[in-house]
């Protein structure tokens, strides 16, 4: 097994994995703040770094019917969120490739 390579982030506000502290996105990445998740207010990211995907799967969610994968920390593995892979709705396909971060799974550096 090699190592794990985990990217770090420049800028001054970061958000990390609450769990063991690892950058995941950056402030200057969020589209907007005004999403639910499992665990309570998330925030829709155009990018997010070290994750792994869990497996494709439909899932209907308050907007529509999507298809998601689970994204995790590539550092602790505890799940994150989910990135939306497709979209059915016409109005909700800007969401697709990107990421849904779950607030309450989050710390916030340099705020």
């Amino acid at each position: 097994m090699g190592r794990l390579y985990i990217e770090s982030l420049s800028g001054h506000k970061i958000f990390k994995c609450k769990f063991c502290k690892v950058d995941s996105a950056s402030h200057e990445d969020i589209v907007s703040k005004d999403f639910q998740g499992r665990f309570g207010r998330a925030y829709l990211f155009r990018h997010a770094v070290n994750i792994s995907l869990g497996p494709t799967e439909e899932r209907s969610l308050i907007s529509g019917l999507h298809t998601v994968n689970d994204i995790y920390c590539s550092s602790c593995q505890q799940i994150l969120g989910w990135r939306y892979e497709k979209a059915y709705e016409p109005s909700q396909k800007y969401k697709e490739g990107m990421y849904i971060l779950e607030k309450e799974r989050m710390l916030k550096e340099g705020w």
